[in-house]
């Protein structure tokens, strides 16, 4: 029969999962996915995603693709999903597009957000969501710093030092800070990210909040090319891929 390639935007706790990727044994988003399909379609599916999410990351609009010759409509996709999927995996939209169309090859961009909860206590509601920093920050140095960062940079003082990606200069287009009440939310879009790159990112604009460092160490951190130039790597449970874009 004649197959059809299925575009899906999904969300996901990422607390339970293991990451995207599959792995043997092991709980993730992909393999998840994957084995729900082709319970439903009757054949073997192989899933194509936007990117990769770590264990504990989360995402609002991770997308990918799939090819099956399941008569399925396209617009019953989520329903019939979401009715066999667990609660913390859910598929927003389904379309159909093109058969050379590849959710990670054909994206422009991705929006990544890093939250922080700056009251004094834990809120239960966002522990899973949110790195709970209960120290007082300086926003606008903090601002200053995520300034210097956008643009096209090497960043390899901004990735996991074992990343095997041998280019490292990406595009940043913006790095964002926005506040609602005891929420801080770190908006990172760009062309692309490399591995640990926002929690990096994140832990560092953390250290200027502190004073640890100063907006204006960011250009020598960037020029270094050396990880260990860079602030901590912020824990995964405060990242969210937030969006994906395409032309």
């Amino acid at each position: 029969m004649e197959m059809r390639n299925v575009k899906l935007i999904l969300s996901y706790d990422g607390t339970e999962f293991h990451g995207f990727q599959t792995q043997p044994n092991l709980r993730t988003v992909q393999g998840l996915l994957q084995s729900t399909l082709e319970g439903i379609v009757g054949h073997s599916v192989s899933i194509i995603g936007s990117g990769r999410t770590d264990a504990g990351v989360h995402a609002r609009g991770q997308v990918v693709n799939f090819s099956t010759s399941s008569r399925v409509p396209i617009e019953k996709w989520p329903i019939v999903l979401n009715t066999k999927l667990p609660d913390d995996l859910v598929i927003q939209d389904a379309e159909l597009v093109p058969d050379d169309w590849h959710a990670r090859f054909h994206a422009t961009g991705k929006e990544y957000r890093y939250r922080i909860d700056r009251s004094p206590y834990t809120d239960v509601f966002l522990r899973k969501f949110c790195h709970h920093v209960p120290y007082p920050l300086c926003i606008e140095p903090m601002r200053e710093a995520a300034r210097q960062l956008v643009g096209r940079h090497d960043f390899t003082s901004f990735c996991a030092a074992n990343t095997p990606v041998t280019n490292k200069v990406r595009h940043l287009y913006a790095v964002e800070l926005i506040e609602e009440g005891t929420l801080l939310t770190i908006v990172c879009r760009g062309e692309g990210f490399l591995y640990n790159m926002v929690r990096i990112i994140a832990g560092t604009l953390l250290d200027v909040g502190r004073g640890k460092l100063s907006p204006d160490e960011i250009p020598g951190i960037l020029a270094a090319c050396d990880r260990t130039h860079a602030g901590l790597t912020a824990p995964a449970k405060g990242l969210t891929m937030w969006k994906v874009f395409y032309t």
